[in-house]
C-alpha cells in the first residue's frame, strides 16, 4: 500500500480500522507544518514540540472516541487544534505571544532583503526594523491573517476555518492589512527587493 497516494480521509479510515501505520503517515506528513504554526505563536522550540505532540494526542483521542466528523477537512481541523492549544497556553500563563526564531531573534528580523554593499546593508537593517514596526502596529485580526498567510503559508480557506470566519472576511482582513501597510510605507523610506 502506498500511503503517499491515499487521501487524509482514507488514512483516517485505515487508522480507525486499526492500521497504526496510517496515522504515523499523517503525523510524518503534517507534524512539520503543525510545529511551525505552533512555534510561530509560542516562540519556544521545546514548548512547540510539546504542544505539537498534544495536537496529535488530541486528534487520536477524538478519532478513537468516534467524535471526528469526517468532512474532508482534516488539515484545517488539525491546524485549528494547533492554534487553539497554542493560545490556551498563553491563557494559562497569562502571557502575550511574541514571534521568535530558534536563535531567539524576532522573526521579522529574518526577512530576506537584498544585500549589495555596506550602505545598502544599513538601509536594509533600517527597513527591516521599520517593516517590523509597521506589521506590529496593524490591528490584531489583520496581523493574524497576514502572519498566517505569509509566514505559515496557509490558504485563505484554512485561515477562514482556523479563525472561524468566512473566506470573504479573511480576504478582507488581508486586504486591509496590505492597504494599511502601503499607506504607512508611502510616508517612510524603505529599501527592499
Amino acid at each position: 500500500m502506498t500511503k503517499t497516494k491515499l487521501s487524509d480521509s482514507s488514512l483516517i479510515s485505515l487508522y480507525k480500522k486499526g492500521n497504526e501505520e496510517a496515522f504515523s503517515f499523517l503525523v510524518k506528513k503534517y507534524s512539520p507544518k503543525v510545529y511551525s504554526a505552533v512555534y510561530f505563536i509560542v516562540k519556544d522550540k521545546y514548548l512547540a514540540e510539546d504542544i505539537t505532540q498534544e495536537v496529535f494526542i488530541k486528534i487520536i483521542k477524538t478519532i478513537k472516541n468516534n467524535k471526528y466528523n469526517e468532512e474532508g477537512k482534516f488539515k484545517p481541523w488539525m491546524m485549528r487544534i494547533a492554534h487553539n492549544l497554542s493560545i490556551d497556553h498563553f491563557r494559562k500563563e497569562k502571557k502575550h505571544p511574541k514571534i521568535t526564531l530558534n536563535n531567539g531573534n524576532d522573526i521579522f528580523n529574518s526577512l530576506m532583503f537584498s544585500e549589495n554593499n555596506a550602505e545598502s546593508n544599513q538601509e536594509n537593517k533600517e527597513s527591516k526594523k521599520l517593516l517590523q514596526q509597521l506589521i506590529k502596529g496593524l490591528p490584531k485580526k489583520q496581523k493574524e491573517v497576514l502572519v498566517m498567510r505569509h509566514f505559515m503559508e496557509m490558504s485563505f480557506q484554512e485561515i477562514a476555518e482556523s479563525t472561524n470566519v468566512s473566506i470573504n472576511t479573511a480576504l478582507g482582513r488581508m486586504r486591509y492589512a496590505l492597504i494599511n501597510l502601503r499607506k504607512k510605507l508611502k510616508t517612510k523610506p524603505i529599501a527592499y527587493d
